[in-house]
């Protein structure tokens, strides 16, 4: 929503999806990565008033961060959606046209304390003379006009089966707050404003403009049909959808979970197969708000630390769902134990040690007695547990599972201690088996790791003199396949320890 630029928050939503997409390409799955910008409603009309700007010009000035920040961090997106674009304006009214069609639109009356900030109606005690937004802890206001409404009460029992009978909404605590809501009723909503100019004019209705959220939602479709043919609804079954899945914060699940799915019955069109709700990012215990003020910048964050740091920080620390907390120090700590100490040292010493003792190569092995090994056995098992995770999106579990595997080659390269074996002649050929091991153990764990960390996945491959792995992921993750006697680069640290910067 571009009242703002990006803070770390949304930074987190879409890192988390271009992990997943990234995962799933690596599969060799067709793969339409989606994200954008929510351009409409009261509260960038009033942001634009304070600025003394047309709303467009502030909609432009903010997407073009959006767009700069996510080419910063490398996001994989196939398509990025604007709801100010012709195209999207024109699929919100053929989608409007199939719900009217439907018979789901009447003319109603709407009082209640809206949140201009949600650009929602909020339910409160009626008793309370000056609510707050429970989110934004401002002052509700009072809101009564003429608007459309959508039939939502007549998919009660459609929504019902949808949330209850299938595992439509995860993760599974999030399906109890909203089957609660639905057991209680469904209620119609309005879908249009009397009195906000900017947002898309509704068809034969003067002075009416699309509801935000129903305008906004339709920019999943939108951005599924931008591939080069007609904004045409009719296409959409061919284009890819239903969405696999949403990915979408816990505060507006209800809308993705629950009104949306509705409004796609109602125009003839399959709900996405599931929506994710994830928690939400707080900083040192405090929820992360540009009212509060204390927003983490992703620039300064990726100028400071490095798109590595942050994408495995997020991923690893925090398990997706629920919410997670930003502390400076446990970020440093982390970030230094995992990927500089116990993954980094691990390749730079091994390499180092094969390129000193095998005339800088991969050592030979003599024999296929590598596949015996428990670093061969414990990096199948990682692996599938790595895709089993990754597939039902337990970020922080995938990547402990790669942690588990480079903590198991640590342990395994000193207890064999080669740096012994090797001052007794006759033991160059048990070293270097287990020198293979271990880099090949490194193989696997960079492989893995791309998904999650892609620029440090390529370097770790790089020193290994496999970088062209990553074109045949799923088939390059069977053990063996580092070729001994191939030379190995001068070894560099693939990642450097950080520093604490008291300012980020």
């Amino acid at each position: 929503y571009v009242n703002d630029k990006a803070h770390l928050g949304s930074t987190y939503t879409t890192i988390a999806c271009d992990a997943l997409a990234r995962y799933k390409r690596l599969e060799g799955t067709d793969v339409v990565f989606v994200t954008g910008v929510d351009e409409h409603g009261q509260k960038i009309q009033r942001t634009a008033q304070l600025k003394n700007i047309s709303p467009k010009e502030h909609c432009d000035q903010i997407t073009n961060e959006y767009l700069s920040t996510w080419k910063d961090w490398n996001i994989s997106n196939n398509r990025f959606v604007r709801t100010t674009s012709a195209r999207h304006k024109s699929l919100v009214e053929k989608f409007y046209l199939n719900v009217f069609t439907s018979g789901d639109i009447y003319l109603g009356r709407q009082q209640g304390w809206y949140c201009v900030g949600c650009e929602e109606y909020k339910d409160v005690d009626q008793s309370v003379k000056n609510p707050l937004c429970s989110i934004h802890q401002k002052e509700l206001e009072w809101r009564d006009e003429e608007n459309l409404f959508f039939k939502l009460s007549k998919y009660q029992s459609r929504i019902e089966d949808l949330i209850n009978k299938t595992d439509f909404i995860n993760p599974r605590s999030r399906r109890k707050e909203v089957s609660n809501f639905v057991s209680n009723g469904l209620k119609d909503f309005s879908i249009s404003r009397a009195n906000v100019d900017w947002g898309i004019p509704v068809p034969d209705h003067q002075g009416h403009t699309f509801y935000v959220w129903f305008d906004a939602l339709v920019g999943y479709l939108t951005a599924i049909l931008d591939d080069g043919g007609k904004a045409d609804i009719k296409r959409l079954n061919d284009c890819g959808w239903p969405a696999e899945v949403h990915v979408i914060g816990k505060d507006i699940l209800r809308f993705h979970a629950i009104y949306w799915p509705a409004m796609l019955m109602s125009a003839g069109l399959k709900p996405p197969v599931k929506v994710f709700g994830h928690g939400f990012l707080t900083r040192e215990g405090q929820k992360m708000g540009k009212s509060i003020g204390n927003v983490l910048d992703p620039a300064d964050l990726l100028s400071n630390y490095g798109r590595d740091s942050i994408r495995w920080f997020l991923l690893r620390d925090i398990e997706f769902g629920q919410d997670g907390d930003f502390q400076k120090k446990r970020f440093i700590e982390i970030i230094n134990n995992d990927l500089a100490n116990t993954i980094g040292n691990l390749l730079n010493r091994t390499s180092s040690m094969s390129r000193k003792w095998f005339e800088g190569r991969v050592p030979d092995i003599y024999e296929d007695s590598t596949k015996k090994s428990v670093l061969a056995i414990q990096s199948t098992s990682t692996i599938s547990d790595f895709k089993n995770h990754f597939e039902k999106l337990e970020f922080k579990l995938a990547s402990e599972s790669i942690l588990t595997l480079a903590s198991s080659a640590n342990v395994y390269l000193n207890d064999k201690a080669p740096w012994k074996k090797m001052k007794i002649q006759g033991n160059e050929k048990g070293v270097s088996i287990d020198i293979y091991n271990v880099l090949e153990a490194t193989r696997i764990i960079g492989l893995l790791l791309n998904p999650i960390v892609p620029d440090l996945s390529y370097r770790i491959l790089i020193q290994l003199g496999c970088e062209n792995h990553i074109d045949s992921w799923t088939e390059k993750l069977s053990w063996g396949l580092l070729i001994p006697g191939s030379p190995l680069p001068v070894p560099e640290p693939v990642m450097d320890k950080l520093e604490f910067i008291d300012d980020v």
